[in-house]
């Protein structure tokens, strides 16, 4: 008599351990722990991407061997005349691979004066530099929804290189201190602030200028820069 064997239905319709491990296997992405306030992490979540929040000295994300600053339209105009992203942008290049996310340009208009109160061009003149001069790509993007599926897609490249947690915030040496404090004022860029030390040597010379001194290198500028001074 001869013997059927018949395949146990369960084993037709099973998925194997690989598939299995494969399905439940969550992609993990390190975050600044400042992020936890964002709803970009929790949107992660939903995407089946694991963040593990820590102090990250330069950054917000470290995703696929690269690191990453978002900013919100409002917090990149903010930080954009405070000065303070253009030291952000010195210390992220610290990373071969580096991006930065501009986020939510559906929400608010990154070039409107009425919104931002900023000269459109002087907006677009920034955005080129940090391109340019820093060499450092730009994504825009409409949401925080829309940030946490970019960040999916580059997690899911999975990069083999593991980038260094331990970087440092880079130390302005004394040219560069000068003229960060320089910049900080109204009108002042990056030309202005070194033809003003090569002038004057010390932030103390330039300080105690005389107006006619100062309008020699500032113009009409040398009034608002003095105000500032005296108050």
């Amino acid at each position: 008599m001869k013997t059927i064997h018949i395949k146990p239905i369960s084993d037709i319709f099973s998925k194997s351990k690989t598939q299995i491990k494969k399905e439940e296997e969550k992609i993990k992405i390190i975050a600044d722990y400042r992020e936890k306030n964002s709803l970009v992490p929790s949107e992660l979540s939903k995407l089946n991407i694991e963040t593990e929040f820590k102090e990250l000295k330069i950054g917000d994300f470290i995703v696929g061997g690269i690191a990453i600053e978002r900013k919100t339209v409002s917090d990149f105009i903010s930080s954009m005349l405070n000065r303070r992203l253009l030291r952000q942008l010195e210390e992220i290049k610290q990373y071969e691979n580096r991006l930065l996310i501009i986020e939510g340009i559906d929400e608010q208009e990154i070039y409107s004066d009425e919104e931002t109160k900023m000269n459109p061009n002087s907006v677009r003149g920034f955005l080129l530099s940090i391109l340019l001069r820093y060499k450092i790509p730009i994504l825009f993007t409409k949401d925080y929804k829309d940030t946490a599926k970019f960040i999916r897609i580059i997690a899911n490249k999975k990069t083999s290189s593991e980038l260094s947690l331990n970087v440092k915030k880079k130390s302005l040496n004394s040219e560069e201190q000068k003229r960060f404090i320089l910049e900080g004022f109204p009108g002042i860029g990056p030309t202005t602030s070194k033809k003003l030390i090569e002038e004057f040597k010390t932030l103390k010379n330039i300080f105690n200028s005389s107006d006619e001194e100062l309008e020699k290198i500032l113009g009409k500028k040398s009034q608002g820069f003095k105000k500032i001074i005296e108050d």
